[in-house]
């Protein structure tokens, strides 16, 4: 039997997975009159495809957005979940089910991005510190690589390993909070799997890379 307590959970993880499922990439771009994001380079709706149209203040605006929207749903549960009888389980539910909204959005034909920006948005909510050294490695391995990808890469793999290492030094850790954070790793390289293919091949894009022209259709002048 379903407790009360279980009922909230669920219906703020469903709260978190509609507001993760907002696609800013589509969003952004369709308010500023450029491109669908689906439709040039990567085809991926994230930050990193929109910068492909050059337009730098839209890639800024979808950063922020896809970010805010992992953050607030798991810092509002952090902070007042306590006097609802909310533990991390319901942190760490409410995390996974918005980083899972921006993967499969149910607004967008459950074709999301690969979810950089918002696990990053998690991150921070969950513990700041933790978001600050994962989104430090990502801008260490961009900086010197200028890869993207190969910069997420390394921030999956790394972010659980800060988790724990940070126990009783930062923070205190949960099973539950851990867990969450090595799905999301395992999700976003699981969605990085064509950029991995792509870097061994020596055929990734470059941060900054201008966007393909779409293919002429037949007969096209």
């Amino acid at each position: 039997m379903m407790h009360s307590d279980d009922s909230v959970i669920l219906l703020l993880a469903l709260g978190a997975y509609l507001i993760g499922s907002l696609s800013f990439a589509v969003i952004v771009s369709r308010l500023m009159g450029l491109d669908d994001p689906r439709t040039y380079g990567s085809q991926n709706p994230g930050a990193t495809n929109v910068l492909r149209s050059g337009n730098k203040q839209a890639a800024i605006a979808t950063l922020l957005f896809d970010a805010l929207k992992g953050y607030f749903p798991v810092l509002l549960v952090k902070l007042f979940g306590p006097q609802f009888g909310l533990d991390d389980r319901a942190v760490a539910l409410v995390a996974l089910s918005a980083f899972i909204g921006h993967l499969w959005p149910v607004f967008f034909g459950f074709k999301g991005g690969k979810g950089v920006a918002t696990a990053a948005g998690v991150l921070f909510g969950v513990e700041p510190l933790l978001g600050a050294a994962t989104v430090g490695t990502w801008l260490i391995v961009a900086f010197f690589f200028r890869y993207s990808s190969l910069a997420a890469l390394a921030a999956s793999v790394f972010a659980p390993g800060y988790y724990v290492f940070g126990d009783k030094i930062a923070w205190q850790t949960s099973e539950a909070e851990l867990l969450a954070v090595m799905v999301m790793s395992a999700l976003l390289l699981m969605r990085h799997k064509d950029n991995i293919a792509r870097l061994v091949a020596g055929q990734e894009s470059k941060i900054g890379a201008k966007k393909e022209a779409p293919p002429s259709e037949p007969g096209a002048q």
